[in-house]
């Protein structure tokens, strides 16, 4: 890619990030080539879809939680690893209005720009609870689907008005529910 075109490219993406933040992943993408100040055809010639732009704003993020994942395998007790992997999940997701639908659709999706990103963080999260569920820490009757599912849901509910100041409490039932031995008191950080 020439030079311009990459710089078009990252300011297209830093821009996008913005808009989707305010506005969600149904952001005008007429909006977002203006505020970026390139034509339509120019976003459209390095983003064909709406899902390729999303898959290209959300997949570092995606790589993110994989690598933390690993890292968090090694570094953490397996339960803590497991809860704070979790609370990054859904603090992410939340910050973008309609990327849950999003993502739970192209976890299903094969043909989806975004499958692979999902699968691979899925993949990621279902290794940590593995290993918790290996060590007696977390209950045994679910997998990785059910956790990105939790997340997921976890994710949407921040972004209604009418949970989102119940956002902390919620996660904190969720990942008690989740580990063994452990009360909602227990968990540290708070959601954003």
């Amino acid at each position: 890619m020439r030079a311009d075109a990459m710089k078009n490219y990252e300011h297209i993406l830093e821009v996008a990030n913005v808009v989707v933040t305010e506005h969600g992943v149904d952001a005008s993408l007429r909006d977002i080539a203006r505020r970026a100040g390139v034509g339509l055809g120019t976003l459209y010639r390095h983003f064909p879809t709406r899902e390729a732009l999303l898959e290209a704003l959300l997949r570092s993020s995606f790589d993110e939680f994989t690598t933390k994942a690993r890292e968090l395998e090694t570094a953490s007790s397996p339960d803590d690893a497991l809860v704070s992997w979790l609370r990054d999940v859904v603090t992410f997701t939340g910050n973008y209005q309609g990327v849950v639908d999003v993502m739970m659709a192209a976890k299903e999706d094969p043909e989806s720009a975004l499958h692979a990103s999902c699968i691979t963080m899925r993949t990621a999260g279902t290794r940590l609870l593995t290993r918790a569920q290996a060590e007696g820490l977390a209950r045994t009757d679910m997998d990785g689907d059910d956790l990105f599912s939790l997340a997921a849901a976890l994710a949407w509910l921040s972004n209604q008005p009418s949970s989102a100041p119940r956002a902390e409490h919620l996660f904190r039932i969720i990942a008690s529910a989740i580990l063994t031995d452990r009360s909602s008191s227990n968990f540290g950080a708070q959601l954003n």
